[in-house]
């Protein structure tokens, strides 16, 4: 049925692994009628888990959207749009991805497990983008759930403002706590907890905290109170607390309520991070709305469908797409049209006319889509797209290649699928070893995409581990100097350059400056200087790899009016700068990373004692509950090879690990001299 803006929630279902998401939203589906049965986990049957290596594995890999109609809202029937995100930390792309097309996060915590590793992470990263944020404690009545140590724990990680909206109470039942304020729950009398909710809200608006200490709750209007309550939520002032039952069904039906009634709507909500221009240019732009304004929507999703193709997933956060609209991608001069526009339920696709402000919807066959496109009707919108998500690098990478002879284009093309679908998941190309690369945020993400290549693609693939990507720098400036003189019974070459190096700080890359003075080396020629220059860099000076973190200053040289040509100050710069680098204290760093191991608790002593044997550092332990640890590490990536066997027999098979680019730092003197030895520098004819 149609819809407007005010009768949409967004919302997405977050939380640590084991949780009980997809669980919760089934039972969601199947309380706001939009599926006759919930499906199960073990059975393989949900809505969200559709993917066939999701259902061999047992749990979320990718972002799946639903919604369904519910009859509570304030204004009338409410239309939720759910998003059910995977828990495993491998698979933040598609996560973090998704949760920025929402204006709600509902973090899902288990009453048994409490609060974890991955609750923090989540709540932190939904603050980051401004969203509102509630908590959901599931399964409350399974064997070892403490819903009230959960509610403690969660006051004691995030502060006072998490205040639950109902309470378990006897009888396999919640009773609302903020409607009303009588009655008993198995974490005390109603009123005491009413009372703390009023009190937390009110205070955010000082007329209305003057009408409640002037009349009590008796002078408090419906409009002021439920004003105040958004105002609590977009301002992170008050994140309200549910208590459910996803298996039984205990509390799913009031959480719908609570989603309906006190849940933000788009217009409600924290506006989105829209910025028009680049770079120093860059300024907010507001968008609103408004159902009648030029459109703007953003893709969130990349999906290739075996049935439709291509499909773009996007949210509207301005105008109203059509079918038959047309749409410019980006800053395109030529739009699309859009043939079929799509409402997704899973793995269904169902047609409509129309998306409004607020909305999730797809087109199919656009070839132009690519994840984070922003999608516009006026050339006014040029320019403009959301504040990029803080995406970690993948740093996992194994080196592919086609497992039959004659399927290397079509594992080409199953690769540049497979990264159009999930931001953290990279294809590169090393033209000095001939590698194609792929890299994620574990061993774990790159066993499921490779899974993807075979059952989706048909294409098998060998691996091997990569090389690692060391680069060179120098620690300390230097001059050098290189005359190119070429006589070959004609014209010669002749180009002289004096030069020098200096060290930048690290991640700052390269800066070439021309100090020349007195046309000593005429401007024609500089740019040549500047190519044998960035040869060098690509090649390396001591070990083999690229050079970074430096600056060159080109100062002094020689030229002659008749043999000066480009070739030979191409020469002459590449061999100063040869000679400088290796005055100037060279060194080769090397990748560190941020590593995060996830492992039973007994398994430590083995982890620490493994980590200080790679030249680790570890950085803290968190004991998430469980019988679970969290042991977080900065590691140099050349260590970890064979890493993920090595865990897996420590822990029996349950651990898993990911990684997270951190910076480059010198390796230590006798791996340099190992590397510097193993490399056959190329015979330079010149």
């Amino acid at each position: 049925m149609p819809h407007s803006t005010q009768q949409i929630r967004n919302v997405a279902l977050a939380g640590h692994p084991g949780a009980g998401k997809t669980t919760l939203f089934e039972a969601l589906l199947h309380a706001g009628g939009a599926i006759q049965a919930a499906g199960t986990v073990e059975r393989g049957n949900t809505v969200s888990d559709f993917d066939p290596v999701e259902r061999q594995r047992g749990h979320s890999i990718d972002a799946a959207i639903a919604s369904l109609g519910h009859a509570a809202g304030p204004g009338g029937p409410v239309h939720l749009n759910l998003v059910d995100l995977p828990g495993y930390p491998d698979f933040r792309g598609p996560a973090l991805a998704a949760l920025a097309a929402v204006d709600t996060a509902l973090v899902v915590v288990d009453a048994a497990g409490g609060v974890k590793h991955g609750t923090r992470r989540l709540m932190a990263r939904a603050k980051e983008r401004n969203l509102c944020r509630a908590i959901a404690i599931n399964r409350i009545d399974a064997d070892g759930a403490d819903p009230g140590r959960v509610l403690d724990q969660l006051r004691e990680a995030f502060g006072t403002c998490m205040l639950p909206l109902n309470l378990p109470a006897a009888g396999a039942r919640v009773v609302d706590c903020f409607g009303q304020a009588d009655g008993d729950s198995d974490l005390g009398p109603v009123a005491d907890w009413h009372r703390r909710i009023l009190d937390q809200v009110v205070e955010i608006n000082e007329t209305v905290m003057e009408h409640y200490l002037e009349l009590g709750e008796a002078g408090l209007r419906g409009d002021e109170l439920h004003d105040a309550f958004e105002q609590c939520l977009r301002e992170g002032h008050l994140v309200p607390v549910c208590f459910v039952s996803a298996r039984t069904g205990t509390g799913v039906r009031e959480l719908l309520d609570i989603a309906a009634r006190l849940f933000p709507h788009p217009g409600e909500a924290n506006p989105p991070p829209f910025v028009k221009g680049t770079g120093a240019h860059a300024q907010p732009f507001a968008t609103t709305p408004d159902p009648d304004a030029h459109v703007v929507a953003d893709v969130f999703r990349i999906l290739h469908d075996p049935f439709v193709g291509k499909l773009g997933v996007f949210r509207v956060y301005q105008g109203t797409v059509r079918r038959d609209s047309r749409l410019f991608v980006d800053d395109g001069r030529k739009p699309f049209r859009v043939a079929h526009l799509f409402r997704l339920q899973g793995k269904e696709h169902v047609e409509i006319d129309e998306a409004v402000p607020g909305d999730i919807a797809a087109v199919a066959k656009v070839e132009e889509l690519h994840f984070d496109a922003v999608l516009h009707d006026s050339h006014d919108e040029d320019h403009i797209h959301l504040a990029p998500v803080a995406f970690p690098t993948p740093m996992f990478g194994l080196a592919v290649e086609a497992g039959n002879k004659g399927q290397e284009q079509k594992l080409a093309t199953a690769l540049q699928r497979l990264a159009e679908e999930d931001p953290c998941f990279h294809v590169e190309h090393e033209e000095e070893t001939r590698e194609t690369v792929v890299r994620g945020l574990s061993d774990l993400h790159l066993r499921v995409q490779i899974d993807r290549l075979r059952d989706r693609f048909g294409v098998e693939v060998r691996t091997r581990p990569p090389r690692i990507a060391y680069r060179e720098t120098i620690s300390a400036p230097a001059e050098g100097h290189y005359r190119h003189r070429k006589q070959t019974g004609g014209a010669g070459q002749f180009g002289e350059v004096f030069l020098r190096v200096e060290p930048l700080p690290r991640g700052a890359g390269f800066e070439f400056v021309d100090e020349v003075k007195g046309g000593v080396i005429p401007s024609q020629f500089l740019p040549a200087v500047e190519k044998g220059v960035r040869q060098a860099l690509r090649s390396g000076a001591i070990a083999g790899f690229p050079m970074q973190d430096l600056r060159v200053v080109v100062y002094d040289g020689k030229h002659h009016p008749v043999d000066s040509k480009e070739v030979a100050f191409v020469v002459a710069g590449r061999k100063a700068f040869l000679d400088a680098v290796l005055k100037g204290r060279p060194q080769v760093l090397e990748p560190v990373v941020d590593l995060e191991v996830h492992a039973p608790e007994s398994c430590m002593g083995d982890i620490s004692g493994g980590l200080a044997a790679k030249r680790a550092r570890i950085t803290g332990t968190d004991a998430t509950g469980g019988g679970e640890v969290v042991v977080s590490a900065q590691v140099p990536l050349s260590e970890l090879e064979g890493y993920a066997a090595e865990l897996k027999s420590v822990t029996a098979g349950r651990g898993r690990y990911t990684l997270d680019f951190s910076h480059y730092e010198p390796v230590p003197p006798q791996v340099q001299q190992a590397l510097a030895a193993a490399w056959r520098p190329r015979q330079d004819d010149d």
